[in-house]
């Protein structure tokens, strides 16, 4: 049977793999799919690559590894992220440690309740 335009990418696929028994959940953002810990971003596959939360102290160094640069969408930086091309996740070492960085940062999160900002925006 033909695979239908609709597939997962499989990137998506490799990020559920290597995140494994951990707790996360997806979401639909930036034309891609993202993953979330405890209510804060992860990590995102958009179809130029991945989009990596490192948090600011890690950016300079996240952003000089090769395959990597500074996050920017509307023409703006965003600080604390960086834009990963596939040629840097060909890997799975390569996926994996991105995937680590970005753990080790969003893991220092307090958690973010979704219901919170529901009932806020309801008040």
């Amino acid at each position: 049977m033909p695979k239908s335009a609709s597939t997962t990418d499989p990137m998506v696929e490799r990020l559920r793999a290597a995140l494994g028994k951990r707790a996360f959940t997806e979401q639909k953002m930036f034309g891609g799919t993202c993953f979330m810990l405890n209510g804060n971003m992860l990590i995102g596959t958009s179809k130029r690559g991945l989009l990596v939360r490192v948090g600011k102290a890690a950016h300079t160094e996240a952003a000089a590894r090769p395959h990597a640069r500074p996050m920017e969408m509307g023409g703006r930086s965003m600080e604390g992220y960086v834009h990963v091309a596939p040629e840097g996740t060909v890997t799975e070492a390569d996926l994996v440690g991105w995937l680590d960085l970005a753990r080790a940062f969003v893991e220092t999160l307090p958690p973010r309740s979704k219901p919170a900002k529901v009932a806020k925006k309801r008040a």
